[in-house]
Order: C-alpha cells, then sequence, then structure tokens
C-alpha cells in the first residue's frame, strides 16, 4: 500500500487554454513546426545510425542528449532555413526526442514484452504528425494577455481562468480538430479545505465504475460512449468508404468524415472527464483519509469488458481522485488490487477461489457475513490502508509522506 502525500505546494499543474490563430501566427507556427520536425526526423536518422554501427563496431557510439546538442548546432550553423527559426522549440524537440529514446532502452533492457514497451521514436511524417511546440521561460513571455513565443510569434489567448502563478514552460499544440491550445506549467494550487475526520473506500469495476464504503458516493456508470456508439460508426464508414490509396494526400470528404469522427470522440472524452472531475471533488470535500485501489485497467483490454471498461474510463477517474486528494490536502492511499475480492473485510479470512465475474455477492466461509461483492472490496481498501470500515477514526498510523508499504 502506497501513501499519497497530503499537497505541500512542491507539484506542478497544466493550465490549458484555447488559442485564437490568425492566419499570420498560423503560417509561423507551421514553419517553426516544419524545422522542429526535420530535426526531430534527423534525430532518428543518428540513432537509426548509430545503432546499425554498433551491431558490428567493437567500439559503441552513443546518442545521447549531447551527441543530440552537437548535431543540432552543427545544422543550424550549416543550414540557414533552419537559422530562421527559434532555437529554443529546436532544442526542446531533441530533449523530447532524447528522453523518448531513453525509455525505449530502459524498457528493452528490462525485458519487458513488445506490447508493454514504449516503441523507439519513429519518423514523424508531414500529413501524420501532430504539431507540437515546447518552449521554456526563456522562449515566451505573456504581455497584455497574449502570449508572445520565440519568433515574433503572437497568439491571442482565451482566459477562461487566470494562472495562479507565473508559468515556467509552454507546449502549443494543435488537436485532431484543427483547434491550437497552449498548455501552461505553473506550481500547483493548493486549496484546503476543512478537516471532517471520515474516511471512504473505492473499488473500481464495470458494472459501476466506482463503488464506495458510503453509499451516497458511488460512481455509475454512465455510458457516455454507448449513447454516441452509433453515430461513431457511421462516421468511421464514411471515412473507409473515402479512405485515398497510401502515400496520397486525403480528400475532402474523407478529412471531413474524420473531423466529425473526431468531434464525437472528443465529446465523449470531455463528458467522461467532466463528471470524473466532479464526482473526485465530491469525494476530496467530504472526506479526508481517502483508500484507493491501485488498479491497473490495461489487462482489461484482452477481455470481453473491454469496451464497457474503457467507456467507463477508470484510469481517468482514478488520476482526477488522486488530483484532487493532492489539491485539496487529502491523503490518498493506494492499495494494491491483489485478492481484494476474495478477502473478508470482517474477519479478513480468504477464499479458497476467486469469485466469477457472474456471483455479485460474497459470502465469507469463515464468519458468516454476506455483502455485495463490490461493497466487500471497498471495505478491504479500508482495512488495507489501516483505517476502521465502520468509522471515521485511524486504527494504526498512517505512514509518513511518501511512504510505502
Amino acid at each position: 500500500m502506497t501513501t499519497m502525500p497530503m499537497a505541500d505546494g512542491g507539484g506542478v499543474a497544466r493550465y490549458t487554454y484555447r488559442l485564437r490563430v490568425s492566419s499570420t501566427a498560423l503560417s509561423r507556427l507551421e514553419a517553426e513546426w516544419a524545422r522542429c520536425r526535420w530535426v526531430w526526423n534527423e534525430c532518428v536518422a543518428m540513432s537509426r545510425k548509430v545503432h546499425t554501427f554498433n551491431k558490428t563496431a567493437t567500439e559503441k557510439l552513443t546518442c545521447g542528449p549531447a551527441q543530440l546538442d552537437k548535431m543540432l548546432t552543427e545544422a543550424r550553423r550549416s543550414v540557414r532555413w533552419l537559422r530562421e527559426g527559434a532555437s529554443v522549440p529546436q532544442q526542446q524537440i531533441v530533449r523530447d526526442f532524447a528522453k523518448s529514446r531513453a525509455k525505449a532502452l530502459k524498457d528493452i533492457k528490462a525485458g519487458l514484452p513488445v506490447r508493454q514497451r514504449a516503441g523507439m521514436p519513429r519518423v514523424k511524417r508531414k500529413r501524420e504528425a501532430v504539431p507540437s511546440l515546447n518552449s521554456t521561460r526563456r522562449g515566451f513571455s505573456i504581455k497584455d494577455r497574449r502570449l508572445y513565443l520565440a519568433g515574433g510569434i503572437v497568439l491571442a489567448v482565451v482566459w477562461s481562468r487566470d494562472l495562479p502563478s507565473d508559468p515556467t514552460s509552454v507546449r502549443v499544440y494543435r488537436d485532431g480538430l484543427g483547434q491550437w491550445y497552449a498548455s501552461f506549467v505553473v506550481a500547483a494550487a493548493i486549496e484546503l479545505m476543512p478537516e471532517t475526520g471520515a474516511v471512504i473506500g473505492v473499488d473500481w469495476g464495470v458494472k459501476e465504475t466506482a463503488t464506495t464504503t458510503s453509499g451516497v458516493h458511488d460512481l455509475p456508470h454512465l455510458g457516455h460512449g454507448k449513447r454516441k456508439a452509433h453515430d461513431l460508426a457511421r462516421y468511421q464508414r464514411m471515412m473507409s468508404r473515402r479512405r485515398t490509396p497510401k502515400n496520397r494526400p486525403d480528400t475532402a470528404g474523407y478529412r471531413k468524415a474524420r473531423k466529425a469522427a473526431g468531434k464525437v470522440s472528443k465529446k465523449t472524452a470531455r463528458q467522461r472527464q467532466d463528471i470524473a472531475r466532479k464526482w473526485a471533488k465530491t469525494v476530496a470535500r467530504d472526506f479526508d483519509h481517502i483508500a484507493v485501489e491501485d488498479f491497473r485497467p490495461e489487462f482489461l483490454a484482452k477481455t470481453t469488458m473491454a469496451r464497457k471498461a474503457a467507456d467507463g474510463a477508470i484510469g481517468a477517474v482514478k488520476t482526477a481522485l488522486i488530483e484532487m486528494g493532492r489539491k485539496h490536502g487529502r491523503t490518498v492511499h493506494l492499495v494494491h488490487p491483489a485478492h481484494t475480492t476474495m478477502d473478508c473485510a470482517q474477519c479478513g479470512a480468504r477464499a479458497k477461489h476467486a469469485l466469477p465475474l457472474s456471483e455479485r455477492t460474497y459470502t465469507c466461509t469463515a464468519c458468516g457475513a454476506v455483502s455485495p461483492r463490490d461493497k466487500n472490496s471497498a471495505r478491504v481498501m479500508l482495512v488495507r490502508a489501516g483505517l476502521n470500515p465502520a468509522g471515521a477514526d485511524l486504527v494504526s498510523p498512517v505512514p509518513c509522506r511518501g511512504q510505502a508499504k
């Protein structure tokens, strides 16, 4: 069981805003992205060249951040078109490539299966890659409510809310619908709430997204994706009919169908996120200690419940709950999910066999306790976190901040 520390102001958060991009700014953004994409592809070529050379050579070459920075310096010195762009986003694209490559090599060295490890960075193609420009503090500024990027790019920001502090970096990107956004990294804002002395256990599932020890805080499976499945399938069939052969530009009809499908998917994702944040806000407001199943939903992708589990967005709800706990100074206990459906919350006895999913009632053979299966699992979360399932007081001391059992 891992205890997430209470928010103490040391974390960071992202604040994302829509951008209103003029035609002049759009052309400059696209030109800047073309340079960054060229730098990325050069890094990919250098990485592949080093990999091929190291297969046969006795002395191994490296392709770390230092070598990539040297490559970028030489490229800017020799290519005038590259020098016309700002150096900050080009340096950041090198940093992103080095981080991506290091993660892939780490997974390979750890011996992870191919499906579980990160792939090596690949070439970004013009028609497929989504523009994304990263800038540190020396590469942007905010004046008169406008965002100024290095290279003379001026962007109008739709300030839906004020930034809590000065941002340390910004990422300007375009989504699949063609809309531009600016995502600022700022120090996490802490909004402490009054202590309530209450505790809660949360168990994830597919029948209900979240089952809790408090009956009024259960999160039902709302099925946003199921309601939109008909429209999404319709637009995807349109995309399939209008798809062009490989290496040929997309037709206007295909782009129109793809945009319509993207709108449906994005609306569904926003509905899930909205529900997750509102529910997490309610839980963080009413409880001081939250025992959450540290659930990994990836394995459900291999089962017949994959579609319903994805529609429930368990991972997004869990992330929202952890973030709300940090934001409002609550302690979140991440409980290992092993055998949580087999243990009895009353006496702690473990069943000899795993319960089939069709059996929704848990009956303890040791003490005879009978309760709904998910409710029993939610109480097990409290027991494993060292909290009293029947009250609001701690049974055993909570581990120190950042301590793991």
